[in-house]
């Protein structure tokens, strides 16, 4: 494995690269708010995409399936037109790489940030059957008719971001909203002809309490990705290390 080290973002040139950023459970596009700022402003073109039942979409929970998160992404990007670099965060690692699957020639590399990796066959819940050091399976609440899932109110920050400055941890608690539970158990179906032979890249965050970083290390050496970046951050550095995250995207994009 190599571990690339990141630069600054103004040692990096202004470039036009097209990102699409996906968010994690129990988030909505706010969270990439800053990361996007820096990234358009440096020359790139961005979307922060909003997953069905996120946000200010109230999709009905029990209509929602991992596919319909594939769908929605791949449908954005469809409509881009041209290649991307596709950044999923969290959960949405299984999103992006049913979005490769569905459309590998218009993802020009893939980036997992503190994600989940699947291998063909896998459901996220599958892979968090592995994780011995998230604090999350301890703290995860499930609905009387177990459509949605919560983290118990007291613990959401110390799973989340734990290393966010007090504003980002108000901002977190005030976009809170439970999560749709059944993309967590649906598997995704990969191959090696369609998603295999896309470029990856693994953002690994070493002070993570939502996916341990054990388990990251894991899925980074299942999944034979070389081009390995370290943040010492907590699970959402998109929030608590925007600047230092921009840095490592611009990287990715110059390669």
């Amino acid at each position: 494995m190599e571990n690339i080290p990141s630069k600054n973002t103004e040692n990096i040139p202004a470039q036009n690269k097209t990102f699409v950023l996906v968010h994690g459970a129990w988030a909505a596009p706010f969270a990439w708010d800053m990361v996007k700022e820096i990234l358009t402003a440096a020359g790139n073109q961005v979307w922060a995409v909003q997953l069905p039942g996120h946000g200010n979409d109230n999709a009905d929970p029990k209509t929602l399936h991992m596919d319909s998160y594939i769908q929605h992404v791949s449908d954005v990007i469809t409509n881009i037109g041209k290649k991307v670099i596709l950044v999923g965060h969290s959960l949405s690692g299984v999103v992006i790489s049913g979005v490769a699957e569905q459309i590998p020639d218009l993802i020009e590399k893939l980036v997992f940030v503190a994600a989940y990796v699947p291998q063909n066959g896998q459901s996220a819940y599958a892979i968090s059957l592995l994780d011995k050091q998230s604090l999350l399976g301890a703290s995860l609440l499930v609905s009387d008719d177990q459509s949605e899932f919560d983290i118990k109110q007291e613990d959401i920050i110390n799973i989340v971001c734990q290393d966010g400055a007090e504003d980002i941890q108000k901002l977190i608690l005030d976009n809170y909203k439970s999560e749709p539970a059944a993309p967590f158990s649906d598997p995704v179906m990969l191959s090696d002809e369609r998603f295999g032979k896309v470029t990856k890249y693994y953002i690994e965050t070493l002070q993570d309490h939502g996916i341990g970083n054990d388990l990251q290390k894991e899925m980074i050496a299942a999944a034979h990705i070389k081009n390995v970046y370290e943040l010492n951050a907590g699970h959402t550095p998109l929030l608590s290390r925007p600047y230092q995250l921009s840095g490592i995207l611009q990287e990715i994009g110059q390669q």
